[in-house]
């Protein structure tokens, strides 16, 4: 059984589901809170390997949805600064593998190497309450804040 070390954002609907699914798929799970880790621009860089920057971002970010951050017009620099300060912005999940890192729920050769089939009936990468008429995945309690 593959161990996989899995960032998410506690309460996150979305988290969990993919990870049902990892689960079902035979990986066992080490789950960690993303939000209350110690991360740094040198141990967050590497999950996003040749993706562009914007692609970096978790597109539900309340700043990214109200137009306060534009992930394309950052820098990798500025997006690793931007991130570390306010880790909500991290594409979901962050995943540790014997494999490799990566980030987010979508096809990536990383999953292919893994073994992992992603349901392409249904899209577990965004969130599952973005739309406007559900409120977004609830902020974290005081008592998560990094």
């Amino acid at each position: 059984m593959t161990q996989l070390v899995f960032y998410e954002k506690p309460g996150c609907i979305s988290n969990r589901r993919q990870q049902q699914l990892l689960r079902r798929q035979g990986f066992a799970l080490e789950v960690r809170d993303l939000l209350r880790e110690a991360w740094s621009a040198e141990r967050l860089r590497p999950f996003f390997g040749e993706r562009p920057v914007a692609e970096w971002f978790n597109p539900s970010a309340p700043a990214i949805k109200q137009g306060e951050i534009d992930p394309s017009a950052l820098s990798e620099a500025q997006a690793l600064a931007a991130m570390v300060a306010d880790p909500l912005l991290i594409r979901r999940p962050l995943v540790e593998s014997p494999l490799g890192l990566l980030a987010g729920f979508t096809p990536d050769p990383l999953w292919q190497r893994l073994g992992v089939v992603l349901e392409e009936a249904e899209d577990l990468a965004s969130c599952a309450r973005s739309d406007e008429a559900q409120p977004l995945c609830p902020p974290p309690s005081p008592e998560r804040q990094p």
